[in-house]
């Protein structure tokens, strides 16, 4: 700023010299020619040059230490009149003479200054000489000078250096004030999120970051605040699935050892006793079997997935799925319904398809106690899609955004005839998503559930 104000002060110079050069050139010019007509007028000779002389001392004599200083030289450049002894100038040599020869105004820097001096001590500003070449009375040509020394100017940059210095150090002190308030907030913030890091890492995430304000902090807290709530719904549902797997293992366990002790005791002598603990031994038998079935499934859907892609018709594998479902759920008389008769061609890993088409199948027919469990596709252009319903329990609202989720299970499907450990559609998404298809699902609770799948087609 203090800069911008002497750089102002040094231009009005420039300007205020301007004026002064015009109207000084335009006094002295009369002056030379008025000297010459009153030497032409005189009586007596009388030399014009001295009486010129005369004229200038009394408009400009006197003007020590004034802004303004003229001085005159003759042909010879040696000096004839000055306003002043600071009129006189030393400047180049070549100056004056280029004034002279050239017949133009040549104007000379005499005192270079840094705008930044005035900081510190008292402003310095550039002084300027103007040297314009100027016809005597004698009818010889001489040189004017006119030097113009800013001291308003220099005057007015030493009022405001005070004020502009207290201006200064007030706007720092605020500034100093506003960063550590700004930067103790700061680090507050990032203390916050240390804190955070430490509580997630000791296993803690009942943490919550303050994410107050639009800006980037509140932002990373809000993003960070998501984290951890999505680790905590996961680690909460790891920790029921375990707590759901290590019931669901020890009730079998426990049943096939108390089938074995009858079996041992009584088993040989009453083939019905043998026979209903060689059955509730089988049945137990493959409820283990599908906990380790969907525990390996989750495991093998951790890697990369890999699908083959051969062309099947997907018609025939959706046939297939629903008469193995309804062998399986034979006991609650539902009504299976399939897709039209005909073939629908496609290109994918035929067995992969099934399988998701499987769980879907299998989730509406234990969630439906009676009615109807159908499984329809269609081909939209370049796409096959797969339509799951079913006339059962359907899912309420608050549940539809985490049945993806892995080991998830509403609450509705935690009993013992519905099974299931929260794997099957999770590993289902799974394989559609890496078919490079979509899966979504509409639901009314109490009404029924839709799943539709959308795969590419390929080229069939």
């Amino acid at each position: 700023s203090y800069a911008v104000v002497s750089d102002g002060m040094m231009s009005a110079a420039q300007e205020r010299l301007e004026r002064m050069v015009v109207d000084s050139r335009r006094i002295v010019k009369l002056q030379v020619e008025s000297a010459r007509d009153d030497a032409e007028k005189a009586d007596v000779p009388i030399d014009p040059q001295e009486v010129l002389l005369q004229r200038l001392e009394l408009i400009y004599g006197g003007r020590t230490p004034s802004e303004l200083q003229l001085a005159l030289y003759d042909a010879r450049l040696e000096p004839i009149w000055g306003s002043s002894q600071s009129a006189f100038i030393e400047v180049g040599a070549g100056s004056r003479s280029a004034a002279i020869d050239e017949g133009r105004t040549v104007p000379t820097t005499i005192e270079e200054a840094s705008p930044l001096r005035g900081l510190v001590r008292p402003a310095t500003l550039p002084v300027q000489t103007v040297h314009i070449p100027l016809e005597l009375p004698d009818g010889t040509t001489g040189v004017l000078d006119i030097t113009y020394f800013p001291l308003r100017e220099e005057q007015a940059i030493d009022a405001i250096r005070a004020p502009m210095f207290a201006l200064a150090v007030s706007a720092m002190l605020i500034m100093v004030v506003m960063m550590q308030v700004s930067m103790g907030w700061v680090l507050k913030l990032v203390d916050d999120l240390r804190r955070a890091a430490e509580s997630i890492d000791a296993g803690r995430l009942d943490v919550h970051l303050p994410d107050e304000g639009k800006h980037e902090i509140g932002d990373l807290a809000r993003s960070l605040n998501a984290l951890i709530d999505r680790l905590r719904r996961k680690s909460e549902a790891q920790a029921r699935f375990i707590a759901d797997a290590s019931h669901e293992l020890a009730t079998p366990v426990a049943g096939i050892r108390g089938y074995t002790n009858i079996l041992r005791a009584w088993g040989a002598d009453d083939p019905e006793v043998r026979d209903e603990a060689v059955s509730a031994i089988d049945r137990e038998s493959r409820r283990m079997a599908r906990l380790c079935s969907d525990l390996l499934a989750l495991i093998r859907d951790e890697r990369t997935l890999t699908l083959r892609s051969v062309r099947f018709d997907l018609n025939a594998r959706c046939r297939e799925t629903l008469a193995a479902a309804a062998t399986r759920h034979m006991s609650k008389g539902l009504e299976f319904i399939g897709p039209d008769e005909g073939q629908l061609i496609m290109v994918g890993d035929p067995d992969r398809i099934e399988d998701a088409i499987s769980i879907l199948v299998d989730n509406a027919a234990k969630y439906t106690k009676a009615g109807i469990v159908s499984l329809k596709t269609r081909r939209k252009r370049d796409t096959v899609v797969i339509e799951v319903a079913d006339t059962g329990e359907g899912i309420p609202a608050r549940e539809v955004a985490s049945i993806f989720d892995r080991f998830y299970r509403s609450d509705a499907s935690r009993s013992q005839e519905t099974g299931g450990f929260g794997l099957g559609l999770p590993i289902a998404k799974t394989i559609i998503e890496g078919a490079g298809g979509t899966i979504e699902v509409a639901s009314t609770e109490g009404e029924g559930s839709v799943f539709t799948i959308r795969l590419p087609r390929g080229h069939a």
